[in-house]
């Protein structure tokens, strides 16, 4: 029987070594994934819905409007193909709690955007009502509903848990990466 003493400090090279490659790993991993899909970034705050061979985008500026803030309401109307429609006459009302609490009159709009200034009272989901009118030279009103609202706790929340990983994330990095580079640089 041949037994081979290994000397313990080969043994934590070893790991630390194989913890380095799984980290870079991982780094690389999750970089690699940010290239392979590229594409407009989908709003939190942000819906469409389609009805009647056209489609009403809808999102707002900033993704989670602040209570009593100047936000904006961005809207793009498109046919069933998302090409962009030339004009259309749309009016918006606002409720919350089931009670009608804002009405935008229909205004007529250049082009397939429509962005305007709002400012949300209350916090909580508001039910929101796009009346597209006399679309395609036919008389009517095409109703599309949307949920939106201004910020919650969830929202500063969300994005605190976010940056807090981050931020130990990269911590962690810097904490192990860089005596290596500076060992390396000394020599």
């Amino acid at each position: 029987m041949d037994l081979h003493y290994i000397h313990p400090n080969s043994i934590i090279a070893h790991m630390a070594k194989k913890r380095s490659e799984f980290l870079l790993f991982i780094l690389l991993l999750s970089s690699i994934s940010g290239f392979v899909d590229a594409g407009a970034d989908p709003m939190f705050n942000s819906s469409e819905r389609s009805e009647a061979g056209y489609i009403v985008k809808v999102s707002t500026a900033p993704e989670f409007p602040q209570i009593n803030e100047p936000s904006q309401f961005l809207v793009r109307v498109t046919d069933e193909n998302f090409v962009e429609v030339d004009r259309f006459t749309m009016g918006i009302r606002v409720f919350f709690n089931d009670q009608q609490v804002d009405n935008i009159l229909p205004i007529s709009v250049e082009g397939g955007h429509w962005n305007f200034d709002y400012v949300w009272k209350q916090q909580g989901n508001h039910i929101v009502k796009m009346d597209l009118y006399d679309m395609g030279g036919k008389d009517g009103i095409i109703t599309y509903t949307f949920n939106m609202g201004p910020q919650n706790l969830f929202g500063t929340v969300f994005f605190s848990t976010i940056t807090i990983g981050i931020l130990v994330f990269g911590g962690m990095m810097i904490y192990i990466y860089m005596p290596k580079i500076f060992k390396k640089s000394k020599q």
